[in-house]
C-alpha cells in the first residue's frame, strides 16, 4: 500500500480546525466571449464549436423491435434531444431522448433513449438500436406507451452510473432511477420518492433531477454532504430531495409540511414561467453550482429581450453546507437560442435545454435540447480554476486541537484531540473525507472506556500504519 502521513498544525491550539480546500478544474482554450455583467462565480464562456451542431440529429433509417407493439419501428425518426452525458472508458458517452413517428404532438410519441460515444465530445458514434426503453418489465405501467424521458446521469466513486429519468404512460409523470455499469444494461428501480412518506408522492407529478456531484482526481462524482446525497429536482419550481443510497430519495419539505422550494420563477425576468433543473449540479469552492433550465413569460410578465414562451439556461449557487440555502442568481440567462435548429423543430418559440455536463479532456462540455429535436453542444473554453476555497469553514462544528492525518485507501482521516479542559479529555472522534471538503465524524473511535489504563486526557495522537 503506498502510504502517505500528513502531520496537520501539530501542537497549535485551536477552537476549531481550518483547512483550505484545493478544487481545480481547468480548460485551456482561448475565448473572446464578453462575460462582463456576470458575477465572477457563474461559468459563462461556453461556446458552440464552429461547424459541429447539430451532433445528433433525427434518423429514420435505424429500426427497432419494439417489444411492447411487438412490431419494428423506426425508433429515431422523428425527434432527438434533451441528452443525458457522462464519461464512460475514457470517452463521452451521451444518452438522448428519441422519439418515433406514432403520433404528432409533442409527449404523443413514444420515447427511448439511444447511446452515442465521442473521442473528442464532440463527433458522435451512436448505436443502432436504443438502449433504454419501456419493455416487458416492472416500470411497464408507468413508461408504456410514452416512455423514457429527459435523462440525466452521474458517477459514483466507484464507477456506478445513476440515471434519474421521467417515466411517462400519458397519465402521470414520474421521476424514476436506473442503475448501470456500462451505461447500457440497466437495471430500473422505479418511481425515486416511491417509498417516501409511507408513498404520499408516488401520484404526484416529477421530473427533472439533478443530482450533487464534484471533481474528483479528474473525474466528476457523485458527492456527499453531512453523509447523504442531495439532488435538485422539479420543473416548475427547483426542489430539494436527499437518499442514503442513491435509489430511494426522500423530497425535503418546509415547516408547513409542502414541498420545499429553493428556487422560483421571477416575474419580469428570462425564468418567469418555470425554473427546471437541468445537468448534474457541481461543488465548486464557491458554492454549490446548479445550471437550470429557465422558461420565458409572454409579454410584461415575462422578459421582453427575450421570445416569448422559450428556454434559456441560467445559473444558481447553493451553500456548500446547507444545499437549500440559495446564495446567489444570474439575472440573465449565461446561454439563449441562437441557431436556426434552436429555434426550429417540435419548440420553434426557441430552446435550449440544458441536460448534460462532462468534465472531459480538461474541459467542460455542455449537451442540450434544440427545440425539442436536436442535441448540441457547448464548450467551457475559457479557463476554470477553482482554486483554494475558503468557504466552508470550519470543516467541522466543534472544539478540536492538535490533529494528525493520514490518507489511506484514497480517503483522509483526521484525528484531533477534544479541546476540553484537562481531565475531560477522556475521548477521541475521528474524521474522514473523499475530498477534503465533506467530512464524516466517526464519535468516540478511543475513550477512556476502552483503555483500562488511561487516568487522565486523552489527547495529541501519532498515527501510523501498521504493516
Amino acid at each position: 500500500m503506498n502510504l502517505q502521513i500528513v502531520k496537520i498544525m501539530k501542537n497549535c491550539f485551536l477552537n476549531t480546525v481550518f483547512f483550505g480546500i484545493l478544487l481545480t478544474a481547468i480548460s485551456s482554450c482561448n475565448t473572446n466571449k464578453d462575460t462582463s455583467g456576470f458575477p465572477d462565480w457563474a461559468w459563462t464562456d461556453f461556446q458552440r464549436p464552429e461547424g459541429i451542431n447539430p451532433i445528433i440529429s433525427p434518423d429514420g433509417s435505424t429500426k427497432f423491435f419494439c417489444p411492447m407493439r411487438a412490431d419494428t419501428v423506426a425508433w429515431e425518426e422523428s425527434d432527438t434531444f434533451n441528452p443525458a452525458a457522462t464519461v464512460y472508458n475514457g470517452k463521452v458517452v451521451v444518452l438522448y431522448r428519441a422519439e418515433d413517428n406514432s403520433a404528432v404532438g409533442i409527449g404523443a410519441r413514444t420515447s427511448r433513449l439511444g447511446y452515442a460515444s465521442s473521442e473528442d465530445g464532440l463527433h458522435f458514434e451512436r448505436m443502432p438500436v436504443p438502449v433504454f426503453y419501456p419493455g416487458e418489465d416492472s416500470q411497464k405501467e408507468l413508461e408504456n406507451p410514452g416512455g423514457c424521458e429527459d435523462p440525466r446521469v452521474a458517477m459514483t466513486p466507484d464507477g456506478l452510473y445513476v440515471m434519474l429519468y421521467t417515466q411517462w404512460n400519458r397519465k402521470q409523470a414520474r421521476l424514476a432511477v436506473a442503475t448501470s455499469r456500462d451505461l447500457q444494461t440497466w437495471e430500473k428501480h422505479g418511481p425515486a420518492f416511491g417509498k417516501a412518506y409511507d408513498g404520499r408522492f408516488f401520484d404526484e407529478f416529477s421530473k427533472s433531477a439533478s443530482i450533487v456531484t464534484r471533481l474528483q482526481g479528474g473525474k466528476q462524482v457523485i458527492a456527499t454532504i453531512g453523509g447523504k446525497y442531495y439532488m435538485y429536482w422539479g420543473e416548475k419550481f427547483v426542489n430539494v430531495a436527499t437518499s442514503e443510497d442513491l435509489i430511494n430519495w426522500t423530497p425535503m419539505l418546509d415547516e408547513n409540511g409542502e414541498l420545499l422550494k429553493v428556487l422560483i420563477p421571477r416575474e419580469g425576468k428570462f425564468d418567469s414561467e418555470l425554473t427546471e433543473c437541468g445537468p448534474p449540479a457541481i461543488m465548486t469552492e464557491r458554492g454549490i453550482l446548479l445550471l437550470y433550465n429557465g422558461k420565458n413569460k409572454a409579454g410584461v410578465e415575462g422578459d421582453t429581450l427575450y421570445t416569448a414562451n422559450s428556454y434559456c439556461a441560467g445559473q444558481a449557487l447553493f451553500d456548500l453546507k446547507d444545499p437549500t440555502k440559495l446564495i446567489d442568481r444570474l439575472d440573465k440567462p449565461f446561454f439563449v437560442p441562437e441557431a436556426d435548429f434552436e429555434k426550429s423543430g417540435q419548440y420553434p418559440a426557441g430552446t435550449v435545454f440544458i441536460e448534460g455536463l462532462v468534465y472531459h479532456n480538461q474541459q467542460w462540455f455542455l449537451y442540450y435540447g434544440c427545440a425539442d429535436s436536436r442535441v448540441a453542444v457547448a464548450v467551457l473554453e475559457q479557463p476554470v480554476n477553482q482554486a483554494l476555497a475558503t468557504s466552508g469553514n470550519p470543516i467541522f462544528p466543534g472544539w478540536y486541537a492538535d490533529p494528525e492525518g493520514i490518507v489511506l485507501d484514497d480517503e483522509y482521516w483526521i484525528y484531533p484531540t477534544f479541546s476540553a479542559p484537562y481531565d475531560e479529555q477522556l475521548f477521541m472522534d475521528a474524521f474522514s473525507s473523499k475530498d477534503l471538503v465533506t467530512w464524516t465524524k466517526h464519535p468516540k473511535v478511543l475513550s477512556k472506556e476502552n483503555i483500562s489504563w488511561l487516568r487522565r486526557a486523552l489527547w495529541a495522537p501519532a498515527i501510523v500504519q501498521a504493516k
